[in-house]
């Protein structure tokens, strides 16, 4: 048999090993994945990503959507298919999503039932009356908590662990309690504070989370009216009883509470520290920015272990420009507070090449109040997307992650990953490329990925210690895996 056929071989071969598992039915997919070992910490040998008791990296990537927690509707109730995402997300072979949360009840409390965006079941708190809300139905009981929130809490969260799937848990929703934006004060919005159950209208129980009477709600996630905050306190302490004992979860504060609430969100993540320290377990925290007007610094600066930044205003970080991730947090490039709607393949491989863990807003089930722009499933961009997160992810399970780290000096296209046994780079457009070899001398394997077909096309050997230069054997984005 000559060279060329044992490396088709060697081809062929390397393809059934890795990519076989990712075809057919979340059922035939289980397992794929390393499953939960242990809780997640962050890696003291690489701090860029959480380790479990392997000790090996467990690098975070997946989609997330709205609805995957409240159900979201207008007119009549939809239910949210969760064991269909579920089995979506296998077969994408992602391992991560964010749990969204929602507080307010509907965007509108004025117009026809047709014509709301409603949210829930469930809701944090029981509508009991006596008297109506201003959406008319029953007021709330803020004084206990509706149990079937929990519940749902806690099957959807494990029903993620037994498929090896981890859950970012969101607390708090910071679009539930005022207007975000001039684009959200357009007709068809209204003000979520109206249907808030801290909006002393809709309670029983006399609390007003608007201090300063200006009709919006932004004081609940400040430290400024204290009787709101013992009770969002006794809430994150019952979300720790709740799920202590599971390990596939890290705890996000609040999804883009405005620039007041920092403060707060300190305070919050310092109770999640606190209290789960007289619990058999600590889980992780991440803290998003705050947004409008947030600023990276106070995430790196928060005693979060992970982050969720934004692009920096001009600086497009992220999303752009891909400073190589220094080991301060873990970081979270989050489509969500980059774009909104946004990111491509290219950027997620970017992403990870740089040494940061992508994750992906999706419009699985769109948003009613969204104009429809890219606001849908099948828009072209978000396929590809979704197949480049699996794709990171099944070379992050191959390679020896935590020995890794962004070297994009080694590399002409500047995105790599290496360490002294491993090298993986991308080129964005394929074509020419020179690397330096100098810290891996020997004989070393080479293999060219593309991910437009999501196969290896090419194996071979190279000789290391020195630099090598090469073409990719195809037009458009490629990928460049050296080992030992």
């Amino acid at each position: 048999m000559n060279s060329r056929a044992l490396r088709l071989g060697a081809v062929i071969f390397l393809n059934l090993l890795l990519l076989a598992p990712l075809a057919g039915s979340g059922a035939a997919r289980a397992g794929v994945r390393r499953p939960v070992d242990g809780v997640l910490r962050v890696s003291p040998v690489n701090p860029r990503y959480f380790t479990d008791n392997s000790g090996r990296a467990v690098y975070l990537t997946g989609s997330h959507t709205w609805s995957n927690f409240c159900e979201i509707w207008e007119g009549r109730p939809v239910i949210f298919d969760y064991n269909g995402y579920l089995d979506w997300l296998d077969r994408h072979n992602h391992n991560f999503f964010r749990l969204f949360v929602w507080e307010h009840a509907t965007w509108t409390t004025w117009g026809p039932d047709s014509a709301r965006t409603r949210f829930g079941p469930p809701l944090l708190y029981p509508r009991t009356g006596p008297g109506l809300a201003l959406d008319s139905l029953p007021k709330f009981d803020i004084s206990r908590f509706n149990e079937a929130f929990f519940q749902r809490q806690r099957e959807r969260v494990q029903m993620a662990q037994n498929r090896g799937i981890y859950v970012q848990v969101m607390l708090f929703e910071g679009f539930s309690n005022q207007r975000k934006g001039e684009g959200f004060r357009k007709p068809g919005y209204g003000n979520p504070w109206g249907s808030h159950p801290f909006n002393k209208a809709n309670n029983i129980n006399a609390v007003d989370g608007d201090a300063n009477g200006d009709g919006e709600g932004e004081e609940i996630f400040t430290l400024h009216v204290p009787a709101v905050t013992e009770l969002q306190k006794a809430y994150v302490r019952r979300v720790i009883d709740n799920l202590n004992d599971l390990d596939n979860y890290i705890y996000e504060i609040c999804n883009e509470t405005d620039s007041t609430g920092v403060e707060w969100q300190y305070a919050i993540i310092d109770l999640i520290h606190q209290y789960e320290k007289t619990k058999p377990k600590q889980h992780p925290v991440v803290m998003t920015v705050p947004w409008p007007g947030g600023k990276n610094s106070t995430l790196f600066d928060s005693p979060a272990e992970a982050i969720a930044p934004n692009p920096d205003g001009g600086r497009n970080l992220y999303r752009g420009t891909y400073p190589p991730a220094e080991g301060k947090k873990v970081i979270f490039a989050d489509t969500d507070h980059l774009w909104g709607h946004g990111g491509n393949a290219d950027w997620a491989w970017k992403a990870f090449t740089s040494g940061y863990n992508p994750m992906f807003m999706d419009p699985f089930v769109p948003l009613p109040q969204f104009p429809r722009d890219n606001n849908y499933p099948d828009y072209p961009d978000w396929e590809p997307l979704r197949v480049a997160l699996g794709q990171t992810l099944m070379f992050a399970e191959r390679m020896d992650l935590v020995a890794m780290t962004p070297h994009p000096e080694l590399a002409s296209s500047g995105f790599c990953l290496a360490s002294e046994r491993e090298r993986l780079i991308y080129l964005g457009e394929g074509g020419a490329l020179s690397t330096d070899l100098s810290a891996m001398p020997g004989e070393l394997t080479a293999e060219w990925f593309s991910p437009a077909f999501g196969a290896v096309t090419d194996i071979w050997r190279v000789q290391g210690g020195g630099k090598l230069e090469l073409r990719a054997p195809y037009e458009g984005p490629a990928v460049l895996y050296i080992h030992h």
